[in-house]
């Protein structure tokens, strides 16, 4: 297992794959709009025909496809929001 504290990256190819580490939680995701939580803090990935391709929790990687129009970041205190992981388990 690799030590994600305190590392986050983000590599966006051509608006049209998203490579993301330091990745915490993914909150929920849909074609258009996938919000997740990362080492520092919020980002939310807008756009069109999004899909999570590959999701690792353990190492904090997560690949995005699709067309990326928006990489917003928020808040750095993580809420007490339920994740959708969170959800799922509970």
């Amino acid at each position: 297992m690799t030590d994600i504290t305190g590392v986050h990256s983000l590599i966006l190819e051509n608006r049209s794959r998203l490579e993301l580490t330091g990745v915490t939680d993914v909150d929920r995701f849909d074609e258009q709009e996938i919000a997740l939580f990362t080492q520092q803090g919020e980002l939310t990935v807008r756009g069109s025909g999004l899909h999570i391709s590959e999701m690792s929790v353990d190492r904090g990687k997560l690949s995005v496809e699709g067309e990326v129009t928006a990489l917003i970041y928020g808040d750095k205190d993580r809420k007490k929001r339920l994740s959708f992981f969170g959800k799922l388990v509970k």
